[in-house]
């Protein structure tokens, strides 16, 4: 039990999300429907969170002169490098976003960038949470064809 306990942990952090919670929870033992079911709806959670916290904490510090200043710099080359992008492929590109499991592809990065750009909140949860199931699907995957080679390599039964 404290296995998915802690693999759920690992997949609310910004920086392991599912990419560190379903592996965790696989090599711990956790049957793997279970490692997936438990880490997708743990790093769902994120998703409303962030949006929260992000809406918050900015309208506070927006009065903040320096926050200001760096944040509309931020905001204006950020905008121009990625503007025709989200335009183009909107909450479709959120969600392969999100779906690619490398570091900084994920939940977090997703609702930091629906919420810079503006999107529709709850559009962008589903958009993201079809991310994070796809994300969750390809990593279970890769876990499941690299155990079943190296049981087959080694014929070890499965």
């Amino acid at each position: 039990m404290k296995e998915i306990i802690f693999a759920a942990l690992l997949s609310l952090t910004p920086f392991g999300e599912l990419r560190a919670g379903i592996p965790y929870a696989f090599a711990s033992g956790v049957h793997p429907g279970i490692a997936y079911i438990v880490c997708v709806l743990a790093n769902a959670i994120i998703v409303p969170i962030a949006f929260f916290f992000l809406e918050y904490i900015h309208r506070h510090l927006m009065h903040k002169d320096h926050y200001r200043s760096l944040f509309d710099r931020f905001m204006e080359r950020t905008r121009h490098k990625t503007e025709e992008k989200v335009k183009k492929y909107g909450y479709l590109g959120l969600t392969l976003f999100v779906a690619v499991p490398l570091p900084i592809t994920g939940a977090w990065t997703g609702a930091l960038g629906a919420w810079f750009f503006g999107m529709n909140k709850w559009k962008a949860f589903f958009s993201i949470l079809l991310g994070i199931a796809i994300s969750g699907a390809i990593v279970l995957g890769i876990l499941l064809t690299g155990a079943t080679a190296w049981n087959w390599i080694f014929k070890a039964p499965v």
